[in-house]
């Protein structure tokens, strides 16, 4: 028996309101846990350093005045800014200088041998010695490895307690020794009312926290939810703009969207033009060929040198209709490749209109080129030919009455500028920049070309942006339009040499 393979589903993905909601519940619940893991791990570990750290600074502090005549004063001001018992004794137990503000202190009651073993310690410590005293290590080491026993060290009331020892000498060698005593007050109470404290705030931050994603969800993901389900409409080429105000970020991808939609009204449009136009200029020579040819076989006498020169010329123009869509398409797969090579630009202008001399003769142009100098680029001489070849077809299909046709070449900064000037209607500013499309038209009626295929300007733009190549089109309504180019020169070469690379 065949095994069965089974259909595994994958999971739906969640929404963004799920996300958010997930996320800041989940960002609430680390903060709380971070809070609780504080207040019942490391608050009281934190609060003792903090009693040691205080009490070795204010050690550090009136160290350095032991030998001062203000020793008094900086004493009683020392231990009342800190809460905690001072006193100053020299080697012999002698008490040089006390202060007390604690009840029941420590070094306060305690007998001279229980002064001078914490003496015996400093010095043994090299000068300075921290004992904490009523502690549970301390009481757990009693009696039998802690040399302080109660009666030696005496407990403020079954209180913890840090007693702070450090011995100062003068230039002659006298000694004094300071000692500090600071109560670790309980932080029982004080537990108890912060974890109270959090249980409220825990309360209150998942309220806000809720409030928060609900916000989020209502600012942020429901206009992405509403946009999607109008971007579902793109592929019809319709989509409904989101009405509501959003961020920054929602708000261009609204307006992203508006355009895509725009654009691929567009390029609907224009494939369905370039379907029906294409079928057009096919359908017309190939119409005219066929009619022409049966007439010549059925109808004596209409095998004229004529009607064969009709078919010729209707067969040339298939021909280069057929050529130009090959090139467009070659050239907009990419895989066309240019091959640059010196040569006259100027020269090259000059060879292209003078292919035009018969319908300069007979249908009454006026094509002219302005030019200062020769110049020289380096490039694909066969395409840029073809682009002024149909730059300038555009040109004559596009003049008006008085069928000018103007060129003018300019140097300027490195680079040769040619622009090809009709004289026709000109161009709206919102369409210059569908001119490039493929049988784009500034009228809905398609008619043929005399000059050209339609596909002039498609070609134009593919073969300068292989060049990389500056480009464009100004044009005025009324003025007439002037479709131009930028190419950069190079020195001209030396007499005798042709330009072309061997």
């Amino acid at each position: 028996m065949k095994d069965k393979k089974k259909r595994v589903r994958a999971k739906p993905a969640r929404s963004i309101n799920s996300w958010l909601m997930r996320a800041f519940t989940l960002f609430t619940l680390l903060m709380l846990g971070s809070l609780w893991l504080l207040e019942t791990v490391f608050l009281q570990p934190i609060y003792k350093w903090t009693k040691i750290s205080q009490i070795q600074a204010t050690a550090a502090s009136i160290s350095s005045h032991l030998f001062s005549d203000d020793l008094d004063s900086r004493l009683e001001s020392a231990v009342a800014e800190q809460q905690l018992c001072a006193m100053v004794i020299d080697s012999s137990g002698r008490v040089i200088s006390s202060a007390d503000t604690l009840p029941g202190c420590s070094i306060h009651r305690m007998n001279s041998l229980g002064l001078f073993m914490l003496y015996a310690y400093a010095s043994e410590s090299g000068g300075s010695y921290l004992l904490e005293v009523g502690s549970r290590e301390w009481e757990g080491n009693y009696p039998r490895d802690n040399p302080f026993s109660s009666r030696v060290i005496p407990v403020i009331f079954g209180k913890e307690s840090i007693i702070n020892v450090t011995i100062c000498s003068d230039a002659s060698g006298y000694e004094r020794i300071l000692l500090l005593n600071s109560v670790v007050s309980p932080v029982d109470t004080t537990v108890q009312t912060i974890r109270y404290l959090l249980i409220a705030v825990t309360v209150v931050m998942l309220l806000v926290g809720m409030l928060m994603a609900l916000f989020l969800a209502r600012r942020i993901a429901h206009p992405i939810v509403e946009i999607n389900h109008s971007s579902k409409a793109l592929v019809r080429g319709e989509y409904a703009p989101y009405p509501g105000s959003a961020c920054r970020e929602i708000g261009e991808l609204n307006e992203t969207l508006v355009q895509v939609s725009h654009d691929l009204q567009q390029v609907e449009q224009l494939r369905r033009d370039l379907l029906a136009n294409i079928s057009h200029d096919l359908r017309t020579p190939l119409t005219l060929i066929s009619g022409y040819a049966e007439v010549m076989r059925d109808l004596p006498g209409e095998n004229t040198p004529e009607n064969v020169q009709i078919i010729i010329d209707e067969a040339n123009h298939l021909t280069e209709l057929v050529n130009d869509l090959l090139d467009l398409s070659k050239l907009q797969a990419g895989v066309v490749t240019i091959q640059r090579e010196p040569f006259c630009l100027t020269e090259l202008i000059q060879e292209t209109l003078s292919r035009y001399n018969k319908m300069i003769e007979s249908k009454g142009f006026r094509l002219t080129l302005q030019a200062d100098e020769k110049a020289w680029v380096e490039a694909d001489r066969t395409r840029i030919s073809q682009v002024v070849y149909n730059l300038i077809n555009n040109a004559i299909h596009y003049t008006g009455k008085t069928l000018d046709v103007q060129l003018r070449q300019t140097v300027a900064d490195g680079q040769v500028r040619i622009d090809v000037i009709d004289s026709g209607e000109g161009i709206p500013a919102d369409k210059l920049a569908l001119v490039w499309d493929r049988y784009y038209k500034l009228d809905k009626v398609h008619k043929r070309s005399a000059v050209g295929t339609g596909l002039g300007l498609s070609i134009v733009r593919s073969v300068l942006e292989l060049h990389h190549a500056e480009y464009g089109v100004e044009s005025e309504v009324g003025k007439g339009s002037d479709f131009w180019f930028r190419l950069p020169v190079i020195p001209t070469p030396l007499e005798g040499d042709t330009g072309r690379t061997p």
